[in-house]
């Protein structure tokens, strides 16, 4: 799937997964047209965030020319029953949305909310959610396994209700297929999925994806990968993977994932937790509230 002019940039590889170390829009546009399945991409959003040494900070117009740029490419390279999830800001989702319902079918408007962990804003109502479009080339013919993503039917499954509009009535069902609102708890530092990243997505969230979207053999691509998550799961769920990094440590990360074949050393692979924040844990806080009093008696 990749092009001969590709092989001045680094790639790793297998007979099944692929990690290119590069910027996404080039590389994009030297993928085949219509050669992946399932595109998820979780772009950056251009709200200041640090990825390690790459900070977000375009004007507007640079942002959105470069995005509705690789959301383009996204189109080509979509197969024509293939299917497109984009992830954004709440801020920037409204322009995002304009600009996709002209070449894609708009299926579904999702939201994926979390718990905020107390920490929200003070002057306005802080967002607790981020927005992501399902995409698809084709109005009717595209992937989705209802059977793989079913989850609990609360009010058939616990209260178990007749349906009497049903001749002769039946139960209600107890497995229904989600509806457009995710509840998936972010990725924290003591969850073992947990990477070096500032935007790590939960792989519960891109299992979901991946099962609705995809087949056993399909082509997944990623062309923001990060933590290679997606490629992650992809490879779990034996799906193929595509994932465009341009940040070296991010890529590293990938191919221990995805156990790639590299010239890097087991060390410099070698996952080595860091929190994203420098907020402390509750225990640290405690810990240091009992140090500085122990440091105050003996004052």
């Amino acid at each position: 799937m990749l092009a001969k002019a590709q092989l001045d940039i680094n790639i790793y590889k297998d007979d099944f997964h692929t990690i290119i170390h590069g910027d996404a829009l080039e590389n994009l546009k030297r993928l085949e047209s219509e050669s992946i399945d399932l595109i998820f991409a979780d772009p950056p959003y251009n709200i200041g965030k640090n990825f390690d040494g790459l900070v977000e900070n375009w004007s507007e117009e640079e942002f959105l020319n470069w995005t509705y740029q690789w959301i383009d490419e996204c189109h080509r390279v979509l197969k024509p029953y293939g299917t497109f999830y984009l992830m954004n800001s709440t801020e920037n989702m409204p322009y995002l949305d304009i600009k996709c319902r002209k070449s894609f079918y708009i299926k579904s408007r999702i939201v994926w909310t979390y718990d905020s962990s107390g920490v929200q804003a003070k002057n306005y109502f802080g967002s607790m959610y981020e927005p992501i479009l399902m995409l698809t080339k084709h109005e009717k013919n595209y992937t989705f396994n209802a059977d793989a993503i079913m989850v609990e039917a609360k009010t058939g499954a616990k209260r178990q209700l007749m349906d009497y509009r049903k001749e002769p009535p039946q139960p209600y069902n107890t497995k229904k297929v989600p509806g457009n609102v995710w509840d998936f708890a972010r990725v924290r530092f003591k969850m073992q999925e947990y990477e070096n990243h500032p935007t790590q997505k939960p792989e519960a969230l891109l299992e979901r994806v991946i099962l609705a979207s995809s087949n056993m053999g399909d082509t997944v691509l990623d062309p923001f990968s990060g933590s290679f998550s997606t490629c992650a799961v992809a490879k779990h769920l034996q799906r193929k993977s595509i994932g465009i990094e341009i940040n070296e440590e991010y890529v590293k990360i990938g191919i221990r994932r995805l156990n790639l074949p590299s010239n890097y050393t087991s060390e410099e692979l070698a996952k080595e937790k860091k929190r994203k924040t420098k907020n402390l844990s509750k225990k640290s806080r405690a810990l240091l509230e009992e140090h500085s009093k122990k440091n105050s008696l003996i004052q």
